[in-house]
């Protein structure tokens, strides 16, 4: 049964309202503006409100939002915490050792950078493209792309509304609408799933290496005023993880007498026992947290994948219809642990490379962007990312004291302009890594204390997810037999421990097993996609505004 939509027309679509879809569509009002045209904006962003579902560290290089709106502190900017102190620390389980800053490479230093919200800078971000004209539209989930019989993309499905657990249409049902556009940007950051099917459909990842993630932890806490240091920003290497897991943490005092608290775990870890939840935890009982955090009050928790793959992972960056910016493509620095002006950056070049094309059509052919990807690499994006995209591949060959030790070289290496004439490639996937529970070296966890470590629904609480109960499940089995006679059998269920947020759960009565999916704790963090050994998960977009209420990450 066809079910009739209704159908808006815009000139550029731009799906997700994070810092690229963002900066992408302000550009494009003001290069309008400047051309004394009209050019139409519509902006879908799946969170209830624009920066619902935005979490990241966030330490911040201002230099793409000085690029797109040079008055931004004058006009209010929630950039408000300098940094004022840098500081590297290599974790053992009862020590640190700090590294002399003079000792890092230059671009790992975090002068003149803020350290934010970046969910408040959306939405700061949002107002001020609503103010140039965009229509933003909180809630609507971007379901499916549409391409017309050309392959081209031409705009993208909104989901339905008011459909109960078996799918089937409620009294309040109201069915998704179709948004077309002459061009679409695609800004849903990482792992999107719109993003999954277009690469997919137009085999735009056929030249590139796999796309490679981690999982990254994120609590605010209110601490005691003597011990708040505002701009102070901390990051670890080591305790607790293992040499053959890459991951880190970050430590970021900001506003007043918070802190920004994460950790992230490389998710090409091949021990099927590991918890990443259960490893930042264990990192909070380190006695110089543990002394930070004394007396202190958690208010916020949140997960999120993060892309690590680096210039060698990104998809063909363009294609009929549209492009990827952002996280979509992959523009995360790992070793700087920043994306968000990478990101701005990239919507920036986007919007130019759509404005280009919608005033002078008779330059683009098949309705291609291809101004955009040379934009890219004329750009700083590619001066920042090339410089460390060996860094990832050495950190997975060698392990976390070896890789880093060499990216250093090579960083330093250059920040005097010399550029290896090597790239070094990924070659396997994240859900290609694990192996069999029983060749895997289990790992105790301690209970959690309820003071400075936690269980994952306590955690989940702080996230204010809001998912309907009836509504039909968005994590989808391709084949739910391997859940348990392959996932079970082989690891243990490894999405248990995996997830940060208690989705799944392992069942037992008597001798039959199954697994049992918590859908309504899910915070979106994509990890089940990205991790399941057979990809046999599929995370798609629950009704639009589900998700995590995020505040202050």
């Amino acid at each position: 049964m066809t079910i009739e939509r209704d159908v808006m027309e815009y000139d550029v679509l731009i799906v997700g309202g994070g810092p690229a879809g963002l900066s992408a569509a302000i550009k494009i009002k003001q290069l309008a503006t400047k051309e004394n045209k009209e050019i139409s904006v519509c902006l879908v962003e799946k969170g209830v409100e624009v920066g619902s579902h935005i979490l990241s560290g966030a330490v911040i290089d201002p230099i793409a939002l000085t690029e797109l709106i040079p008055d931004w502190k004058e006009k209010g900017a929630p950039l408000n915490t300098k940094v004022s102190k840098d500081r590297f620390n290599i974790f053992s389980e009862k020590n640190s050792l700090d590294i002399p800053h003079w000792m890092m490479p230059p671009i790992m230093s975090n002068k003149e950078n803020y350290i934010v919200s970046l969910g408040d800078l959306c939405g700061w971000l949002s107002k001020e493209a609503e103010n140039l004209g965009v229509e933003i539209y909180p809630g609507f989930s971007a379901q499916m792309p549409i391409f017309n019989s050309s392959e081209e993309l031409i705009g993208i499905t909104t989901g339905d509304m008011g459909r109960d657990s078996d799918n089937n249409e409620t009294s309040n049902y109201v069915p998704g609408i179709e948004i077309h556009a002459k061009y679409s940007l695609i800004a849903e950051g990482t792992r999107g799933s719109i993003t999954k099917i277009i690469e997919k459909k137009l085999n735009l990842r056929k030249k590139s290496d796999p796309q490679k993630y981690g999982l990254g932890f994120k609590e605010v806490w209110r601490i005691d005023k003597n011990k708040h240091q505002p701009g102070l920003v901390e990051h670890s290497l080591g305790w607790p993880l293992e040499n053959d897991t890459g991951g880190g943490s970050f430590t970021y005092h900001y506003d007043e007498d918070l802190v920004s608290l994460g950790f992230v775990v490389h998710l090409d870890y091949s021990n099927a026992y590991l918890s990443p939840f259960d490893e930042f935890q264990r990192f909070k009982t380190h006695p110089k947290i543990k002394e930070l955090l004394t007396g202190a009050k958690r208010i916020n928790y949140g997960a999120r994948a993060i892309n690590e793959g680096g210039i060698q992972s990104w998809p063909q960056l363009v294609f009929p219809g549209g492009a990827f910016i952002g996280c979509s493509a992959g523009m995360v620095n790992v070793p700087r642990i920043k994306g968000t002006h990478n990101a701005m950056k990239s919507g920036i070049l986007g919007a130019e490379a759509c404005v280009d094309a919608i005033l002078k059509p008779e330059k683009i052919k098949d309705k291609i962007l291809e101004q955009y990807p040379g934009k890219i690499r004329d750009s700083w994006i590619w001066q920042d990312l090339n410089s460390v995209r060996n860094i990832k591949p050495l950190i997975s060959k060698y392990g976390t004291i070896l890789g880093m030790l060499f990216g250093g070289i090579e960083m330093w290496l250059a920040s005097y302009k010399v550029n290896l004439p090597w790239t070094l490639h990924h070659k396997e996937a994240d859900h290609e890594t694990l192996i069999d529970i029983n060749k895997s070296k289990p790992i105790s966890y301690l209970k959690p204390d309820g003071i400075f470590t936690f269980d994952k629904l306590s955690s989940i609480s702080l996230s204010n997810i809001g998912h309907e109960s009836n509504q039909p499940c968005h994590l989808k089995l391709i084949d739910k037999d391997i859940a348990i006679n392959l996932n079970y059998k082989i690891y243990n269920s490894p999405e248990q421990r995996y997830c940060p947020a208690g989705v799944y759960e392992i069942l037992q009565e008597g001798n039959d097993v199954k697994l049992q999916i918590n859908s309504q704790n899910c915070i979106h963090c994509k990890t089940c996609d990205i991790k399941d050994p057979t990809q046999n998960i599929d995370w798609v977009p629950p009704e639009g505004g589900s998700g995590p209420i995020y505040s202050k990450m």
